[in-house]
């Protein structure tokens, strides 16, 4: 595998619109390259932001999603690539998977990596990872794994994968509301600027009848509500279902009543519809 060190963490906008304009045509095999920053040094101002917006305490420990915001710009620079054969527009974040292996802190310096894997059929179209890895002083401290699905040709034969445990039928641990600028705020923060969370104008003309909540967000809250505990060794795993609407009431559930902890978020108005399920393991 060819790996690819940059200076600095790449400007998401021009990508975005990169990757709009060279969409078309795409095809082939993921390329055998992965890109790398060396030595990233954590903004403090950045990651405080961050835990605001997520709901976690404030400090110095990095939040167990943090180091994927860090690695994010990276995932994108590799998918607005033109040798990447999926279009970045349309990808869907379909499930998310996460393990620290030691609590993180501000004075880390890190070496984060990220490069694509597993392009593969699925009964809507192909499912890519996206996989982050973050060493410190050349141990392996945390590790990320993005699954995206471009929708397109069908195939009823092909593997859906892992599915996502039932979200705990009990009454409600905590109420968010999420309001209408939520995806601007979380925006931010991340870098990520797809239009279909800034605006209900820009989300419309993509096919949302309003904004959504980035994925990512969802998750960081849920983890947020789960306490500080999630910041130490720990793997979580998120499926994503239906998006949370701007704004909207969600409803979190939780059962840890066993080993692996069990979390979701479920629409306040229709208790039936689920946004995400979310299994936690210490």
């Amino acid at each position: 595998m060819v790996i690819r060190t940059v200076s600095e963490s790449p400007s998401l906008a021009p990508l975005f619109a990169k990757a709009a304009l060279t969409q078309r045509g795409r095809h082939g095999d993921l390329p055998d390259s992965a890109l790398r920053r060396e030595g990233v040094v954590v903004d403090r101002d950045h990651l405080l932001g961050y835990e605001r917006v997520c709901g976690f305490g404030g400090g110095d420990v990095l939040p167990h999603t943090y180091p994927h915001v860090l690695g994010f710009p990276l995932q994108v620079a590799l998918m607005a690539d033109r040798s990447f054969p999926l279009p970045l527009p349309g990808l869907v974040h379909l499930e998310n998977q996460i393990t620290v292996h030691r609590q993180l802190t501000a004075d880390d310096r890190l070496d984060l990596t990220v490069h694509a894997e597993h392009l593969r059929p699925h009964p809507k179209g192909r499912l890519v990872d996206l996989v982050t890895e973050v060493d410190v002083d050349g141990e392996r401290v945390w590790e990320g794994r993005s699954t995206y699905l471009r929708r397109g040709r069908t195939n009823a034969d092909a593997d859906r994968g892992g599915q996502a445990p039932p979200l705990p039928d009990r009454p409600p641990a905590g109420v968010i509301r999420v309001p209408e600028g939520q995806g601007r705020a979380y925006a931010a923060v991340s870098g990520d600027v797809n239009p279909i969370h800034l605006h209900a104008i820009t989300a419309k003309a993509m096919g949302f009848p309003r904004a959504i909540a980035h994925g990512m967000w969802t998750a960081a809250r849920t983890l947020s509500a789960l306490g500080p505990g999630t910041a130490g060794p720990s793997t979580s795993h998120v499926w994503f279902a239906k998006p949370v609407l701007l704004p909207s009431t969600v409803e979190l559930v939780v059962d840890d009543a066993g080993p692996i902890t069990v979390a979701g978020l479920r629409s306040a108005k229709n208790p039936t519809t689920t946004h995400l399920t979310l299994t936690l393991e210490h």
